[in-house]
């Protein structure tokens, strides 16, 4: 992520993949605003509507688009993307979310050798993740797998040497400078502080992801009980 980009035209690069997508790069480093100018130039190419595009998938500092190349060869989209005109500005703000975690015991099975990483009690590390605002950057891996930052650097702790086979749905993980959480049962290497009972992929729903790139997220923590009583709740 520290590599330079290449030359640069309009404050960002197009690079093809293939035959059938481009990625627009704004830079190779996680911060708010590179985020923000890869969001606008996806939400601006998505309202030319162009015949031919498949998907436009923002990421941290990029926006890869893929296209039916018989409809719409990579060297006109190329050309088309270097003459957009856009603002950096997305015409919506993210939604802010507030979640509910239980940290620790088997819900957080990690957040042990988290405090230890970080020379403090476990108490002082759920207190520093929870006291954040996270941004969401982009959601991948999974579906509606959000990955939010900036983690404390004193709690950012590298992901497992081997991963876990499975990751139960609604664990909360940390992977150096991100925090995540799983929102369907996969294998993972995230370090696992806790777990949430908020489903955050509904797939029989119309709008399926509970969070957007651009989103903010501020996690609180809970007992038992609570995380019960929330399980339990119909769906909203």
């Amino acid at each position: 992520m520290d590599q330079p980009l290449p030359a640069t035209r309009n404050g960002f690069a197009v690079l093809p993949l293939g035959d059938a997508a481009v990625t627009v790069e704004f830079g190779r480093t996680i911060e708010p605003s590179l985020n923000e100018h890869a969001l606008a130039f996806a939400e601006t190419v998505r309202i030319q509507r162009w015949e031919g595009v498949i998907d436009i998938v923002p990421a941290y500092a990029s926006v890869t688009i893929h296209v039916d190349p018989f409809r719409l060869p990579v060297s006109t989209l190329s050309a088309r993307l270097h003459d957009l005109s856009y603002d950096g500005k997305r015409p919506l703000a993210g939604l802010t979310h507030r979640i509910p975690v239980l940290y620790g015991d088997k819900w957080g099975p990690d957040l042990h050798d988290v405090a230890a990483f970080a020379r403090q009690s476990p108490a002082e590390t759920i207190r520093l993740h929870h006291a954040t605002h996270y941004r969401v950057y982009m959601l991948g891996f999974s579906p509606g797998f959000p990955y939010m930052g900036v983690v404390p650097a004193s709690i950012a702790m590298p992901r497992l040497p081997t991963p876990r086979a499975i990751v139960p749905p609604g664990s909360v993980g940390i992977a150096e400078s991100q925090t995540g959480i799983y929102p369907t049962a996969t294998p993972g290497g995230w370090r696992i502080i806790g777990r949430t009972p908020v489903s955050l992929y509904r797939p029989q729903s119309s709008s399926p992801f509970l969070f957007s790139p651009g989103d903010h997220v501020q996690f609180y923590p809970i007992d038992a009980d609570e995380f019960t009583r929330i399980s339990n709740a119909p769906p909203t």
